[in-house]
């Protein structure tokens, strides 16, 4: 079996990534498609923590310009976080997968709360632990909750696991002559505005060291080529 590059990754997932086929919510089909991606890494003896975004349900931004208070906005997308962690777990469990969700709101009956110790624990015995909730503020991503979370246990890189194949100058979607960059800096993310992650989350990754990778989480084996090492998306890291 190959040598995997990193011992401990947090991988971040957003809620869109998880629509597939369907018009709204999860696809199944997807979700199914992850686990299985997944379950490979962790069988490489990798320590894996995810963070997973609320989109494909609800973005407290979009509510807000639509007139909805912010902070009420933003904890109905904190809840929708949950929702498909509980997914995620779920799918990962039926393949055998040991899963632990911790969320950033108080909602035991469903979930563990975050306790960085215990998450490390876990994360240790070779769980997957699924941070749900963001940050449990107002006002901050998920892309933020990832920062965190992953300077709190230590990880050695985020990937950022999204519908494209990495960063561009542009929408690919929208401009045929978009330009897929294959590195970055941190400063050239924050200075060009290219959206990898919000800018509170590249200045966390920026002031620790921590490199980010974007890439398609679709295409099968992704996950497992980058944590392999391999050339797969575009990687922001210290210029």
């Amino acid at each position: 079996m190959p040598r995997p590059k990193y011992n401990r990754v947090l991988l971040k997932i957003s809620g869109e990534a998880l629509i597939g086929e369907v018009d709204y919510g999860i696809d199944p089909k997807v979700m199914d498609r992850i686990a299985d991606q997944i379950k490979e890494v962790i069988q490489m003896g990798v320590e894996i923590a995810i963070v997973i975004g609320g989109g494909n349900f609800w973005r407290g931004v979009s509510a807000s310009a639509n007139g909805m208070d912010r902070t009420t906005a933003d904890y109905m997308g904190m809840l929708a976080t949950i929702m498909n962690a509980l997914g995620l777990q779920n799918a990962l469990e039926q393949k055998g997968v040991w899963t632990r969700v911790q969320t950033s709101i108080s909602m035991q009956e469903v979930a563990e709360p975050f306790i960085r110790r215990r998450a490390v624990r876990h994360l240790e015995k070779k769980r997957v632990v699924i941070f749900a909730g963001g940050t449990g503020n107002p006002y901050f991503t998920t892309d933020t909750a990832a920062a965190l979370r992953a300077l709190e246990i230590d990880a050695e890189i985020i990937f950022k696991a999204t519908k494209v194949d990495g960063v561009y100058d542009k929408d690919p979607n929208l401009y045929q002559d978009a330009k897929k960059y294959s590195q970055l800096s941190y400063f050239d993310v924050l200075k060009n505005n290219l959206r990898v992650m919000d800018s509170t989350a590249t200045s966390l990754c920026m002031e620790n060291n921590l490199p980010i990778v974007v890439f398609d989480i679709n295409k099968p084996g992704n996950i497992k080529g980058v944590i392999l090492g391999k050339k797969i998306g575009t990687i922001v890291m210290k210029g």
